[in-house]
């Protein structure tokens, strides 16, 4: 086997003295592999050029297919930046994308829903999410691994060793810090590709308007309508497309209120928060664990349906979720005349 390979060695070392062209000189080399597998095949056991090539023409198919994988990796990487870099974009500028992102979000990319466009936009994105709780652990979690480039969470909390049955980004060693340290942790280390703003703050009315117009997209996981409706008053003065999520003991609900767009706000659906007795929390009702996680990566499906424009987002529909009976059902939603938010 040495004998053949300094003599590829020998024939690369040739070309390039020569000028040759890189194709040129691999398909020699590629010949030459070939002809030395065709003598192991044609030529009886114990030849003296079998002997000379290795005796057997095993390691030589091993070595080409091995050669073969890097080159389909190599051009399926090459194929998923071509359709990832945007036409007019010039080939000077530095990739948007690296072989390694490339790779990582090729299962976006090759859907047509999606493709090269659709990952740029979760790249350029910024999202902000309300709570890094039952709702906004897995919202969290999926927006990082789907690549959104900058990614805000808000909440004041600190993890519990109560909230680790369903909240899900954080850990036992993590009871006592604050939730967006906690989220933050998680998600940088599932993606060192995106950006995390941590905010350790009770979202208030002087700060949401101005953090909000930051962002692109909100999604509101919060567990009180104090902040429901602050925050679906700011999203409306900005014009910030909003997804809402709640869920109780075994349902949920979800949907996108995007007055922008024709759908309502979330304050033309729940005029007024309901008496504490007729919705309580999920320290007094409970909740099955796993029920966040849909919830949660339901906002999170709707978030990328809004930011990459696939499919049709959850404006003017509420979806509720019953995990009991395993049914899902929607109810249309429209504007309300008389809404004091968005006056409909």
């Amino acid at each position: 086997m040495a004998l053949v390979l300094v003599l590829c060695a020998g024939f690369w070392g040739l070309g390039m003295a020569l000028n040759t062209p890189k194709p040129m000189r691999w398909a020699m080399i590629g010949m030459m592999l070939v002809a030395v597998i065709l003598l192991h095949f044609v030529l009886p056991q114990g030849n003296p050029l079998r002997m000379a090539t290795g005796e057997t023409a095993m390691p030589w198919l091993l070595l080409l297919g091995a050669a073969a994988l890097v080159w389909a990796y190599r051009k399926g990487l090459s194929q998923l930046r071509d359709r990832a870099q945007p036409a007019d974009q010039p080939e000077t500028d530095a990739p948007l994308f690296s072989d390694t992102e490339l790779n990582r979000y090729a299962r976006h990319i090759v859907m047509r829903e999606v493709g090269g466009p659709g990952q740029k936009a979760l790249k350029q994105a910024k999202v902000l999410v309300i709570g890094a709780g039952g709702l906004g652990a897995p919202a969290l979690q999926y927006l990082a691994a789907a690549g959104v480039g900058t990614i805000g969470v808000v909440d004041d909390d600190v993890v519990e060793n109560a909230n680790l049955q369903r909240q899900v980004i954080h850990r036992d060693q993590d009871i006592g810090m604050p939730k967006v340290f906690s989220a933050q942790a998680a998600m940088t280390a599932q993606n060192p590709h995106v950006t995390v703003r941590p905010y350790h703050r009770r979202l208030g009315a002087d700060d949401a308007r101005e953090l909000i117009a930051d962002y692109d997209l909100v999604l509101d996981g919060c567990d009180n309508f104090e902040t429901r409706y602050l925050v679906n008053s700011a999203c409306v003065d900005l014009g910030k497309p909003l997804i809402s999520g709640a869920l109780t003991q075994w349902e949920g609900q979800l949907s996108v209120f995007d007055p922008k767009k024709a759908s309502p706000c979330y304050q033309c659906i729940f005029p007024q928060a309901p008496a504490p007795k007729l919705a309580p929390s999920c320290a007094e009702a409970g909740v099955i664990g796993p029920l966040p996680g849909v919830i949660g990566s339901m906002m999170a499906i709707e978030a990328i349906k809004v930011l990459t424009g696939a499919g049709a987002p959850l404006r003017g529909e509420l979806l509720i979720y019953d995990a009991l009976y395993g049914e899902s059902r929607k109810i249309m939603i429209a504007p309300r005349a008389d809404c004091p938010v968005c006056g409909g």
